[in-house]
């Protein structure tokens, strides 16, 4: 059986199961960004304006959901 693991390279920022420094810089920019106060007017901006965006985006994350794996 072929291994799907990935080797690592060097300096290519897999430290691990992961890369720790890339998930510490977007939780802070995450927590900045809340903190912020932004993001009650992003919500609203990204609120469907009428009935048929609401369908297109309901039947869109449907499609999404199912490529998911379960």
């Amino acid at each position: 059986m072929k291994s799907t693991a990935k080797t690592p390279i060097p300096g290519d920022g897999l430290q691990g199961e992961g890369n720790y420094a890339a998930a510490r810089r977007h939780r802070e920019s995450t927590e900045q960004f809340v903190k912020s106060g932004a993001v009650e007017p992003a919500a609203r901006k990204a609120a469907p304006h009428d009935i048929d965006e609401a369908r297109e985006m309901r039947d869109a994350e449907k499609a999404g959901k199912s490529h998911a794996k379960r």
